[in-house]
């Protein structure tokens, strides 16, 4: 994600719309607007700092920062700020991989184990036939952030090896490319596809042959490669009920699918190729990739069931190669999210317009860049009426009010069985060592007369266990930021002593990543 400055607007008239046989004339929206509502967006989600960005016929016609960079230095976001820009990493992970295919380096329906042999999934056949397309477009057969633990929280010690390694172990939950569920593991294998075949690193490579080309002169294909940090924004979540910076967190083996850091000024010049079909430079003439290429990463590959179309009359939804695609009002939509802990990010195209809309923001409530894209969409398409910010206000309370009921009634729960709890002699049947095939060993002990776990491998992930039901325990990471607090419910024998744990996330809003559920622990 990135953010450009731009101290002027060129304003437009926008031509009449032909939608769905009804004529509109929409009235674009100015930077004042704009400006007016980021700031609302601002307090009404408790957002330190906001960059949003407008790209209209190939010129940058908004570039702006908001707000501040971090509640420690109060030091103000601007068009040159750089931003975490997360899962939209994964458009350039997808290009790189395309400027192989045009190289006749590769195929999209390459064998991945033609790259890497070491490759495997726990069905044979689905080993043997998954191919580097299939790395990009969620339909594994693997569920929604399938192994994510692997790689978040960031504070951890797997490595690209183990990674590779460990997908074996994960288990299906529908055939081989049959159903989307978003997938980070694979984007970090395609990562690793793009350096075999390249001979360089994925972050060589993004930097030498996309950014550098682009003159993305700020960005870099990871935290740890920039070049000067002074203008960078700190991650932000709510810590005990109050918006604070927490921990930069990060595991380098992640960058393929989320390791980009990049501003609006920068971005923009992402996104004006993107709409020129991978043509850039003074006059369109030089090209980043072909258009075959181009059209093949904006095509239909996996379908999404769309679930509600009214707000702007989509029918069909899906992914293509590292995007999000959709009908929107009767053009084509060309978009994606990124979320990091303590940031999130949204680019959304809609290229039969040429309109791009960056937006990043260093807290991690994704309501804030869906009221501001919206709203900028709504003013292109002539709707009316609408309080976007409002909308997702509301539905944001909601969703966490339904959350917050839940969750304080395991904590009253809790409460009542710490004040009659008499099992403390029997903790030790529960400590031990705890084994899961992918994600390695936990550690259940006695601290100080509480039972605690650590996870050996994913440094964040520990904290006091306490009693819930029968042989349920929650387990309260020290780290607050996380909302990711997860039952830990064990399996005894017929003695009583537990033989091994699974574990849920006691929260709805857990973001998916925290994927407890697919743990088989053994003693």
């Amino acid at each position: 994600m990135k953010n450009t400055h731009l101290r002027f607007i060129r304003l437009f008239l926008f031509p009449i719309l032909i939608l769905a046989g009804t004529t509109l004339k929409s009235q674009v929206i100015t930077s004042v607007t704009i400006d007016s509502l980021v700031e609302r967006t601002l307090k009404t989600f408790d957002v330190p700092g906001i960059a949003v960005a407008v790209v209209k016929d190939g010129k940058v016609i908004h570039s702006k920062g908001y707000g501040v960079r971090s509640l420690k230095t109060g030091e103000k976001v601007d068009s040159n700020t750089l931003f975490g820009i997360a899962s939209n990493s994964k458009a350039f992970t997808s290009a790189a991989l395309g400027i192989l295919v045009d190289e006749k380096k590769l195929s999209w329906d390459d064998k991945v184990t033609d790259y890497i042999p070491e490759f495997k999934l726990g069905n044979p056949y689905v080993t043997e036939e998954f191919t580097v397309r299939d790395l990009l477009t969620h339909r594994s057969g693997l569920g929604l952030g399938a192994g994510d633990l692997m790689i978040f929280p960031g504070n951890n010690d797997f490595t690209m090896k183990d990674i590779i390694h460990n997908l074996r172990f994960l288990k299906p939950v529908s055939s081989f490319r049959t159903k989307f569920d978003y997938d980070n593991l694979l984007y970090i294998v395609a990562g690793e596809v793009v350096a075999r075949v390249s001979g360089i690193s994925w972050e060589d490579f993004i930097e030498t042959r996309i950014m550098n080309p682009l003159k993305m002169t700020a960005s870099v294909s990871t935290f740890s490669r920039l070049k000067n940090p002074s203008n960078v924004i700190d991650p932000h979540a709510p810590v005990n009920g109050k918006v604070a910076v927490v921990s930069r967190d990060f595991s380098e083996v992640f960058n393929a699918a989320a390791g980009i850091y990049s501003n609006l000024t920068d971005m923009s010049k992402w996104i004006i190729m993107q709409m020129n079909h991978g043509k850039y430079g003074e006059g369109e003439n030089l090209r980043l990739f072909s258009n075959e290429v181009h059209r093949e990463m904006w095509s239909l590959q996996t379908i999404i069931p769309v679930q509600d179309s009214t707000m702007y009359n989509t029918h069909f939804s899906g992914y293509g190669l590292g995007w999000f695609l959709s009908d929107v009002r009767g053009f084509k939509q060309v978009s994606h999210t990124g979320g990091l802990e303590g940031i999130v990010t949204q680019v959304t195209l809609i290229p039969e317009m040429k309109l791009g809309i960056i937006v990043l923001t260093n807290q991690q409530l994704g309501a804030a860049f869906t009221a501001i894209t919206n709203t900028i969409k709504d003013s292109y398409f002539g709707i009316k009426g609408i309080d976007r910010v409002k909308q997702n206000s509301e539905s944001t309370a909601k969703r966490q009010a339904k959350a917050i009921k839940i969750t304080d009634g395991i904590w009253s729960e809790i409460a009542k069985q710490q004040k009659t709890y008499s099992g403390k002699a029997n903790d030790s049947l529960f400590t031990g060592s705890y084994t899961d095939n992918w994600y390695g060993k936990v550690e259940i002990s006695i601290k100080n007369g509480k039972l605690w776990f650590d996870s050996k491998r994913s440094f964040s992930l520990t904290g006091e266990m306490l009693p819930y039901k029968g042989n349920t325990f929650v387990v309260k990471w020290n780290d607050r930021s996380m909302d990711a607090d997860a039952f830990v419910i064990f399996d005894l024998d017929q003695t009583g002593k537990a033989t091994g744990m699974k574990m849920q996330a006691i929260s709805p809003t857990t973001d998916f990543s925290f994927d407890f559920q697919d743990l088989e622990f053994k003693r």
